[in-house]
């Protein structure tokens, strides 16, 4: 990111906290995350470190994590976790019809693309948003609920929108290490999904790093994001693995 801009803007929209990072340079990307505790700013800062081209982020807060980001019902995978109740569809309308608009008010014109990153449920909806939505162009889904039921099937029967140009994909390589029948799940269920889109002609990584579901979240969202960020394919180098791993 060359052209830094030292000033954020915040703004509040349908309930959700806003943060943009804008960018300088006019006819540049813009990346939406959507974020569980806040970690935009964190995400943010690991991007500066990164040599990637100058874009804009929108870090999007307050979500009602197990409605806004899961596209239907689901009952609760373990004791004690929360029902999915499926609220993504009106989400994502809030977000192109009510959010887009203020942010990119705020943006120097025009956007050349749009992005779209989460992590965990926000990374599932990331792709289900990608399949309902012509908004987008990239998307990165890191350590992904993948494992969602029926979410591998709807995606293998509807594919994505013909707008998704790249998509990334990663998991930690200790996550599907579970009894839980569902989320034991989620490597296989995450490959198959990258090889369908790879299969569409769609430009798409699968990144596989060390660790489990809570290892260097905010490093690995920023590495999806600044990969989406590239021009042509390629997978994040070794000497990004031992990063990973030395942090």
């Amino acid at each position: 990111m060359k052209k830094e801009n030292n000033h954020k803007i915040l703004l509040h929209v349908s309930g959700r906290e806003i943060v943009i990072y804008p960018c300088l340079s006019p006819g540049s990307p813009i990346f939406y995350l959507n974020t569980f505790e806040e970690e935009g700013e964190r995400v943010h800062q690991a991007l500066r470190s990164m040599e990637c081209q100058d874009f804009t982020l929108a870090a999007i807060s307050g979500l009602d994590w197990h409605h806004d980001m899961t596209p239907w019902e689901m009952s609760p995978v373990s004791e004690g976790a929360p029902p999915c109740t499926g609220g993504a569809d009106e989400y994502l309308r809030v977000l192109t019809e009510e959010i887009f608009p203020r942010v990119e008010e705020k943006v120097q014109k025009p956007v050349l693309w749009r992005g779209l990153a989460g992590y965990s449920l926000a990374g599932l909806f990331a792709i289900y948003a990608a399949s309902r939505s012509t908004y987008f162009s990239r998307i990165a889904s890191i350590s992904g609920s993948l494992w969602f039921t029926g979410f591998e099937e709807y995606l293998s029967a509807r594919g994505l929108a013909g707008n998704i140009t790249h998509a990334y994909l990663s998991l930690g390589d200790r996550e599907c290490r579970t009894g839980n029948p569902y989320m034991k799940t989620v490597q296989d269920r995450t490959e198959k999904i990258a090889a369908l889109f790879s299969r569409s002609g769609i430009d798409t990584v699968f990144q596989l790093n060390p660790g489990n579901h809570f290892k260097n979240t905010t490093r690995r969202t920023a590495a999806g994001i600044a990969w989406c960020l590239t021009a042509s394919k390629r997978i994040i180098p070794d000497t990004d693995r031992n990063f990973f791993e030395n942090s």
